[in-house]
């Protein structure tokens, strides 16, 4: 029972790393892929996934016609 609880935690913790990814990813915003890339190499820290976040929340979105 307690490795089904910990690959729960994995695959929850595993998401919240990679939330700023996924809202970028959602809204299509300009800059969709400096998000991925900082999410991904800095969002251990704290500055670096609050920064991925702000970004993939503020940006404008693409236009797409």
């Amino acid at each position: 029972m307690d490795s089904i609880f910990g690959l729960y935690l994995i695959a929850l913790l595993v998401g919240l790393y990679f939330l700023p990814t996924a809202i970028a990813l959602d809204r299509h915003v300009m800059n969709k892929w400096s998000v991925v890339v900082i999410n991904l190499l800095l969002g251990w820290t704290l500055i670096g996934w609050v920064v991925a976040l702000a970004m993939s929340v503020r940006t404008k979105r693409e236009v797409t016609a």
